[in-house]
C-alpha cells in the first residue's frame, strides 16, 4: 500500500488502494509495487510520451535502442535505470557521486560512472548521432539538487527531454537556462506520479505502473534485493538509524523496517 509519511495507519481494505503481491515475489520487495516502482515506471512512461505521436503501448517507446543517462543512483535512479534496460535502451549510464551507490549499479548490469563537473563531455563524444548531434537521448534527473537538473542539460542531444523525477526544495540557482537549454533547444519534463502524461489517462493507471513494477521484479528481484536493500532493521530500532542517518553517520540505500 501507499499511505504517506505517518506514524501510523490502519488499512480500509474496502476503501483504499492496495496491490496484491504475487506468490512468485520475495515478501520483502513488496515495497517496492504501489509507490516507489510505479514512480519509476511513470518516469519512463513520460519518455514514451515525448517521443510517441499516438497511444503509447509500452514503456518500451521511450527507451528502446536509446542512449539513456540517469543521474542520481538512489532507489529512485536505479529503479528507473533498471527499467530503461530492461525495455530494451541501447545503453544505460547511472552518474553519481558516491562510490556505494555504484557498486549497486555495476552489480545491477548498469554502467556506473562517478560524477564529476566535465562528466558530460564522456557522453558526447560516446554517442555520436551526426553533425553538431551528440549525447544522450533522454536523461532521467533523480537527484533532488539544480547542480544534477544542470548536468542533466549538459549530457543531452539537441532537442532531447530531461524527465526530472526529483524534488526541489530552495531555489536553482546552478540551472542556467541561457546555455544549453535555449542553444540546444532542449525540453525539461516533470514526472511526478500524481499524473500520468495527457492523454494517456486512460490507457495508464497506477494500477498498470504496479503491475509494471511487478514484472520487473519478476526479472530482477533477487538482484534489487541484494543491490538496493541494504539495511533490513527492526522497527524498535528506527529511531536510531534515522538519527545516524540525520547526522551523515551511516550511508544507507534502501532500508526496511521489520516488526521483529
Amino acid at each position: 500500500m501507499a499511505y504517506g509519511h505517518k506514524t501510523g495507519h490502519v488499512a480500509d481494505a474496502a476503501h483504499e488502494r492496495f496491490v496484491t503481491l504475487p506468490d512468485d515475489v520475495e515478501p520483502l520487495l513488496g515495497v517496492y509495487v504501489a509507490h516507489m516502482g510505479p514512480i519509476c515506471a511513470n518516469g519512463v512512461l513520460h519518455a514514451s510520451a515525448e517521443l510517441a505521436t499516438e497511444q503509447v503501448a509500452s514503456l518500451d517507446a521511450g527507451v528502446a535502442g536509446r542512449c539513456v543517462v540517469v543521474v542520481g543512483a538512489g532507489v529512485v535512479g536505479l529503479l528507473t535505470a533498471l527499467f530503461a534496460a530492461e525495455h530494451g535502451a541501447g545503453a544505460v549510464a547511472v552518474v553519481d557521486p558516491s562510490s556505494r551507490r555504484l557498486a549497486a549499479a555495476s552489480a545491477l548490469g548498469l554502467e556506473a560512472v562517478p560524477e564529476r563537473p566535465e562528466v558530460w563531455e564522456r557522453f558526447k563524444e560516446s554517442w555520436v548521432h551526426g553533425p553538431r548531434d551528440r549525447g544522450a537521448d533522454v536523461v532521467f534527473q533523480c537527484r533532488g539538487r539544480p547542480r544534477s537538473l544542470a548536468l542533466a542539460l549538459q549530457c543531452l542531444r539537441p532537442q532531447g527531454a530531461v524527465i526530472d523525477l526529483a524534488f526541489y526544495q530552495h531555489g536553482a540557482d546552478d540551472v542556467r537556462l541561457g546555455e544549453e537549454f535555449h542553444h540546444n533547444g532542449l525540453a525539461i519534463r516533470s514526472a511526478q506520479i500524481g499524473r500520468v502524461p495527457r492523454g494517456l489517462e486512460g490507457q495508464w493507471t497506477r494500477e498498470r505502473l504496479s503491475q509494471e513494477t511487478i514484472e520487473l521484479l519478476r526479472g530482477r528481484g533477487p538482484d534489487i534485493r541484494e543491490a538496493l536493500i541494504t539495511d533490513v532493521v527492526p522497527l524498535d530500532e528506527a529511531p536510531r538509524l534515522l538519527a545516524q542517518l540525520a547526522a551523515r553517520e551511516r550511508e544507507v540505500l534502501q532500508a526496511i523496517f521489520t516488526a521483529a
